[in-house]
């Protein structure tokens, strides 16, 4: 299991300076995360969505997430 603080932990040590929001969907395994980064700019969508699967890689892995739906966007 994994919380929510240490989702926005390791999203924020891989994107330093961006705004992440977690729900649970389901128990505790499936997320909705939002990730607001200026890192983003000038990236594509899949790029953007690897950046974030690549700070919760092992969790990911581990099915410590099972389902993560992943929404991302560039401040305004």
């Amino acid at each position: 299991m994994i919380t929510k603080k240490e989702v926005i932990k390791l999203i924020t040590e891989k994107i330093p300076g961006s705004q992440v929001f977690v729900e649970n969907l389901k128990g505790n395994d499936h997320l909705q995360v939002t990730v607001i980064a200026s890192e983003f700019n000038g990236l594509s969508l899949v790029k953007q969505h690897q950046l974030v699967y690549s700070a919760l890689k092992e969790e990911l892995a581990s099915e410590a997430i099972h389902a993560l739906a992943l929404k991302t966007e560039t401040p305004n």
